[in-house]
């Protein structure tokens, strides 16, 4: 062999090996990444191949799918009562994806989650049965939710204190997932996802956009006055100038209720008649470590909150001064919470004091049944069970005799406090009305909590109070989770 041919025959030789080397990374080590690229179109059609599996509400799916006619994806998800449950459920659509419970079960409901698979099916990549998703709705308190919600902007949670499961999650105005759900829906979901619709209706109110909780935050403020000692008794008499100037400032901060008996309230009355004056003294006396502290154990700046979708983080700021101080004391400056942060403060008073981990899932199973993951109870001492005890019996008094009278149930024991933040430059749009409350029934031991946020009922400013606009909702939610 001359010389030519041999420089030849090992340069091709490199070539071979060369390519070699190029397949054996594109296969070994690229392959997942191509093969999970979202412009990889086979995913998409092996997702829709199949009908998906079921996120399931009281024993009953309240999703499906439907056969598709002239399309590469045979199957589309479709939903039942799309917009009584689209909070919980979100979306699961052949062109924009997946959110909420269907975005995080995405693998278990198409039926590519190992768990699923058998070791045959693993080793010969065949499909899997799709698994479900069982949540811990009540069916009764959900639709009670979105009932007395109606055509108002607004969201509401119902909690069971004791386990922690959701029984209600609401955001108004809703949506039906179904109309998104294909591959021509472009137009429904330009007009669900434009930047100009006010009513966000694809926002989850209920705990992914935090606004000031107002007066509701009054009781977290009460329970950091009670856990340091700064007052030993609900019962005892504060030290509360009535009108109150921000320290450093020459601001007054007024009550809603003038005529109300708030200067040197005790904080039974406070939370009763709604004092300003009272709560943001108690928090500049306290100072904001403190009353940050006591925020943070009920769930405040907790920007991993999963349950299991992910809620946005509710917020008590740090670094004021002793003004800013005294106004987070009323829920206002930079204080802002979702309705589930303000269900989670309810519910660890009901409690005892103990927060039960929030959580709208109770288990996931294979399409036979078997439990692939079950939720596991947890909870963390919030406050002492007298300080619960003792703000209890003050809620109960709020809605007894203060005002939050329109969540009474006869024959229950309801508790609860009523808020207004303000909204807008100076206060310059409508308020936001709340109102967070628990209820128990002694003769079948079935209790809950609940909080509501009506962001925009369409009523005059005048109107606007969380006893008129958000207690009526919570009452009806907690008369549904106690059976009435």
């Amino acid at each position: 062999m001359n010389k030519t041919i041999r420089h030849a025959a090992v340069f091709c030789m490199l070539l071979v090996l060369a390519l070699l080397v190029r397949v054996t990374w594109v296969q070994a080590y690229d392959g997942k990444a191509l093969a999970q690229n979202k412009d990889n179109r086979r995913n998409i059609v092996a997702q829709y191949a199949h009908p998906l599996g079921n996120i399931i509400v009281a024993g009953s799916p309240v999703t499906g799918s439907t056969k598709t006619e002239g399309s590469d994806l045979a199957y589309k998800r479709t939903y039942t009562e799309g917009e009584l449950y689209a909070a919980v459920t979100g979306y699961s659509s052949q062109v924009y994806g997946a959110t909420q419970l269907e975005g995080v079960y995405s693998h278990v409901l198409d039926g590519t989650d190992d768990r699923l698979k058998s070791p045959s099916d693993l080793l010969q990549g065949k499909h899997t049965r799709p698994g479900n998703v069982v949540t811990t709705l009540d069916a009764a308190v959900q639709k009670a939710a979105y009932e007395a919600l109606g055509d108002t902007k607004g969201a509401a949670v119902a909690i069971d204190p004791k386990s922690g499961r959701i029984l209600g999650m609401v955001s108004t105005p809703s949506y039906d997932p179904s109309k998104i759900a294909g591959q021509n829906d472009g137009e429904a979901w330009k007009k669900l996802s434009s930047g100009n619709d006010e009513n966000k209706a694809m926002t989850n109110r209920a705990m992914r956009q935090p606004l000031p909780p107002g007066s509701t935050f009054k009781l977290v403020v009460a329970s950091a006055a009670l856990e340091n000692g700064l007052y030993d008794s609900v019962d005892t008499a504060t030290d509360s100038p009535d009108p109150y100037t921000l320290p450093g400032t020459t601001q007054v901060l007024h009550n809603e209720n003038r005529s109300a008996p708030c200067e040197n309230a005790t904080l039974r009355a406070a939370l009763k008649y709604s004092c300003n004056n009272v709560f943001a003294k108690l928090a500049v006396d306290l100072g904001q470590d403190k009353v940050k502290a006591t925020a943070e154990k009920f769930g405040f700046n907790d920007d991993k909150l999963d349950v299991p979708v992910r809620a946005y983080e509710s917020s008590y700021p740090k670094g004021m001064d002793k003004a800013q101080t005294g106004l987070s004391g009323i829920g206002q400056f930079d204080v802002t919470a979702t309705p589930l942060q303000m269900a989670m403060v309810s519910a660890a008073l009901a409690n005892g004091g103990e927060l039960a981990a929030p959580h709208m899932v109770s288990e996931v199973t294979s399409a036979g049944g078997d439990t692939l993951e079950k939720h596991k109870d947890a909870s963390t001492r919030v406050v002492s069970e007298r300080t619960a005890e003792q703000l209890r019996s003050a809620m109960v008094t709020v809605v007894e005799e203060g005002t939050g009278t329109n969540a009474r149930i006869p024959g229950a024991e309801v508790g609860g406090k009523t808020g207004t933040a303000q909204h807008g430059l100076n206060n310059s749009k409508t308020p936001y009305a709340w109102f967070t409350s628990y209820a128990k029934d002694a003769s079948t031991g079935k209790e809950v909590a609940v909080a509501v946020l009506i962001e925009d009922s369409g009523a005059a400013r005048s109107e606007v109070s969380g006893n008129g606009l958000a207690a009526p909702v919570a009452q009806k939610m907690m008369k549904a989770a106690l059976g009435g």
